[in-house]
């Protein structure tokens, strides 16, 4: 089922955001400056993402997306990317069933052929598994691309579609072939580690969210740090190309 775009709608002031998207960016770093190997920073940042997703689970947070591996880090060093795929099956072998009993539906989206067949299988079981789950929807972006989203989705589109319609699509009817059409777009896309760009991610989806920027590591981002993010986001006024009077008379009205 195609989800219906978050920004056509002003939501009420103050609300809590349904859609929150991360970049969670530090991971090397922050090992690196304890003088462990990379690979720690990893691991300890998937214990993050533990935490992460059972406060956004409290907060009432229905969609939760997280940047995991992008269609870039395939450059890296064959050794960490090795370290990295083996600890995307070792996540999902610990924390699947420990997602199905709390309720949250998990999502892999990217091009996931390049993957070994071990871990395809993973992920189109751990999906079969949760599919029905309400309580949260986590999504992982692992070889994703905000580019490769728009071609897939413009192939698929065009594939359905027949030469006399093909010119003349809109934007509603693309979006229904994107990568995370089943969700909301993000109202509040984080990332950590102090960079300050939105690196290939969701380039689609983020045309009108929120943008915030930490300088703290992923693996020290908790609770407190993602209230900051949330009440960030909550002191922000949501135009959509309205101005703020407009927004004033709508709030009013409802």
């Amino acid at each position: 089922m195609t989800h219906s775009s978050s920004t056509l709608s002003v939501p009420s002031s103050a609300a809590m955001p349904k859609h929150i998207a991360i970049i969670m960016d530090g991971n090397g770093r922050w090992a690196t400056r304890r003088f462990l190997p990379r690979f720690a920073g990893h691991a300890k940042g998937v214990d993050v993402v533990r935490k992460i997703v059972e406060a956004c689970a409290d907060r009432g947070i229905g969609y939760l997306t997280l940047f995991a591996f992008s269609s870039e880090n395939w450059r890296r060093p064959e050794e960490e990317v090795s370290l990295l795929m083996r600890l995307f099956v070792t996540a999902l072998e610990r924390e699947v069933g420990k997602m199905h009993n709390n309720g949250i539906r998990l999502k892999v989206v990217g091009d996931l052929s390049r993957f070994d067949a071990k871990l395809q299988d993973m992920i189109v079981n751990a999906e079969r598994k949760t599919a029905n789950n309400s309580n949260l929807t986590l999504t992982i972006c692992a070889n994703y691309g905000g580019r490769w989203d728009v071609m897939q989705a413009v192939k698929k589109m065009l594939a359905e579609g027949d030469a006399t319609t093909s010119a003349n699509f809109t934007e509603d009817e693309l979006a229904q072939h994107l990568a995370m059409a089943y969700a909301p777009e993000p109202d509040l896309f984080i990332r950590t580690g102090g960079e300050q760009r939105i690196s290939n991610f969701l380039l689609w989806q983020l045309a009108y969210s929120e943008f915030y920027f930490t300088e703290t590591y992923w693996p020290d981002f908790d609770d407190g740090e993602l209230d900051k993010a949330i009440a960030s986001f909550q002191l922000r006024e949501r135009r959509f190309g309205r101005t703020s009077d407009q927004i004033v008379k709508k709030q009013k009205a409802s």
